[in-house]
C-alpha cells in the first residue's frame, strides 16, 4: 500500500485528491495538511511514502517542505511530487532544485495523477513528457550551468552510468532500462545512486536537468 500525505491550503483541492486517491486499491492518504509547517510536522511523524505537496501555501511554502523532506537533517528522506497551477513557474525551478522527484499540474487527468504518485513512490521519479520537455528548457535557461572540472561533463560518468542517463531523459523507468541494457534492475538503482553524487544532484529528476544543462542530451523542439 502507498501511503500520501496532500499539503496543500485550498480544501477543495484536498477533498478532491483525497477522494481521488482513497478510491485506488495501492493508495492510501493518511494525512492532510493545509499549509507547510503542518505538512512537516505530519510527515515526520507518519513517514508517507509520497508527499503532495503545493508550491504555494501560507507560512512554510512548498519550496521549503520540499528541501526540509528530502533532505532531512535527520531520519529518512521522503519522495515529494509538486503540485502547480502553472507549467512554468519560478517555484517549480527552485522545487527542483530542492530535491522535488516529480511535478504535475493541478489540472493534469486523475489517472496521471494517480500514475505520478505510483511512479513516484517506486523510486523512480515522474518525468511527464511535454511538461517535462518545457520545465527543463527553461530551468535551463534561467540557471547558470553548474561548474565542472572534466572537459566534457559526460567523462564524470562511466559508460555504463552513461547509457542509464540517457535513459533516465527519455522517462525510462528502471524496469524499463534494465530490460534495454539487460542489466538486473538492482543493478540499475546501484548505478544511479553512485551516479548522482558525480554530478552534483540528488534525484533522478535533477539528473535529466543536469543531462540538458550539460548538452549530455539535446532539448527537441
Amino acid at each position: 500500500m502507498i501511503r500520501v500525505l496532500i499539503a496543500d491550503d485550498q480544501a477543495l483541492v484536498r477533498a478532491g485528491l483525497a477522494a481521488l486517491l482513497d478510491g485506488q486499491p495501492d493508495i492510501e492518504v493518511v494525512g492532510t495538511a493545509a499549509d507547510g509547517d503542518e505538512a512537516v510536522d505530519m510527515a515526520r511523524e507518519l513517514t508517507p511514502d509520497v508527499a503532495c505537496v503545493d508550491v504555494r501555501m501560507p507560512g512554510r511554502d512548498g519550496i521549503s517542505v520540499t528541501r526540509e523532506l528530502c533532505a532531512p537533517t535527520d531520519g529518512t528522506a521522503i519522495p515529494v511530487l509538486i503540485l502547480t497551477t502553472f507549467a512554468i513557474d519560478d517555484y517549480v525551478f527552485a522545487a527542483l532544485e530542492a530535491g522535488a522527484a516529480g511535478f504535475m499540474l493541478k489540472d493534469s487527468e486523475p489517472e496521471d495523477i494517480v500514475a505520478a504518485i505510483r511512479t513516484v513512490a517506486a523510486g523512480n521519479g515522474t518525468l511527464d513528457a511535454s511538461l517535462t520537455r518545457t520545465v527543463i528548457r527553461e530551468f535551463s535557461r534561467r540557471r547558470q550551468t553548474m561548474p565542472v572540472t572534466a572537459t566534457n561533463p559526460s567523462d564524470l560518468l562511466s559508460p555504463r552510468e552513461l547509457d542509464i542517463l540517457l535513459l533516465l531523459a527519455q522517462g525510462l523507468s528502471n524496469e524499463d532500462i534494465a530490460r534495454t541494457l539487460v542489466l538486473e534492475v538492482s543493478t540499475v538503482k546501484s548505478h544511479i545512486s553512485r551516479m548522482l553524487p558525480k554530478i552534483g544532484v540528488s534525484s533522478r529528476l535533477q539528473a535529466v536537468v543536469w543531462a540538458y544543462q550539460h548538452r549530455v542530451v539535446d532539448i527537441q523542439q
